[in-house]
């Protein structure tokens, strides 16, 4: 029998090896967004208060609304959602909430208004174009369609799935930020790239029932995990699974330290798994 015979089986072998491990990595993903659920239950991270649709007017007309959860989506871009919330609050003050008003107006004065957020020329021009377009072509309207959206100036997939969800309440795919690329990967919920990528994948994974509040569940933990680490700490130590809960906490990045949290301590000794990923 020739080497290159000899060697096939142990390649296929090892090749449903790989893809058992891939199945049942994805197959965790009900437990982890269980757990996920459970941490985020306070709904304590900057996106809970201050994400898109929620710097929008709700005393505005549908229109305005509508407009204004897409610049929201539009300056959210590579943009803590602090700053994102402070320059919309200085559009409002100055009377720029609608489509007609921002395509009056001059670039350099939205540049001026929006410049807490990243880009903040770039997004003056793409947003005050964007509204030129409504203005013309769709009678003073966003598009309500996900094509129609993808073709306004500064809008890539990731805001027109947003604005989709949070202007029109429909759901037709997952919005897919930084957040959600890292951790759905980092948990082995995917195996990607881009974030485009995650999006098909999580689409091909998750029930339909799950999408909407992927993202804010998603991108909160991500939050938290960046700004308030001691408080998920905090949190996992006291819901059931404590023990699950802290090695998911783990398994995204967050660092697990002997000292820092008591009950942590004591679950640590109690449980052999945690207290191989202490520090």
């Amino acid at each position: 029998m020739g080497k290159r015979a000899s060697q096939a089986p142990l390649k296929r072998a090892r090749n449903v090896a790989k893809t058992s491990g891939a199945k049942r990595k994805n197959s965790d993903w009900k437990n982890d967004l269980s757990l996920i659920k459970r941490l985020r239950s306070r709904r304590e991270a900057p996106v809970d208060s201050i994400g898109c649709e929620r710097l929008a007017d709700p005393k505005a007309c549908k229109a305005d609304f509508e407009w204004q959860c897409l610049v929201a989506a539009m300056l959210s871009s590579q943009t803590r959602d602090q700053a994102t919330a402070e320059a919309m609050e200085a559009l409002h003050r100055a009377g720029l909430k609608s489509i007609s008003t921002v395509a009056k107006a001059k670039e350099k004065t939205l540049a001026k208004l929006i410049k807490p957020v990243g880009f903040f020329n770039m997004k003056a021009k793409t947003m005050r174009a964007a509204a030129t377009i409504c203005k013309k072509e769709h009678k003073g309207r966003i598009p309500r369609t996900l094509e129609g959206l993808l073709k306004l100036p500064g809008i890539g997939p990731k805001m027109a799935h947003l604005i989709m969800h949070s202007a029109f309440d429909r759901q037709q795919g997952i919005c897919v930020d930084t957040h959600v690329h890292r951790i759905a990967n980092k948990l082995g919920w995917v195996r990607s790239k881009t974030p485009e990528e995650t999006r098909h994948q999580l689409e091909s994974l998750l029930p339909r029932k799950e999408w909407a509040d992927l993202n804010v569940l998603l991108v909160g933990l991500g939050q938290m995990q960046q700004q308030a680490a001691s408080q998920l700490i905090s949190c996992a130590v006291h819901i059931r699974r404590s023990p699950d809960a802290l090695q998911l906490l783990h398994r995204i990045g967050v660092p697990l330290r002997f000292g820092q949290n008591e009950r942590l301590d004591k679950l640590a000794v109690r449980n052999k798994q945690l207290r191989r990923v202490m520090k």
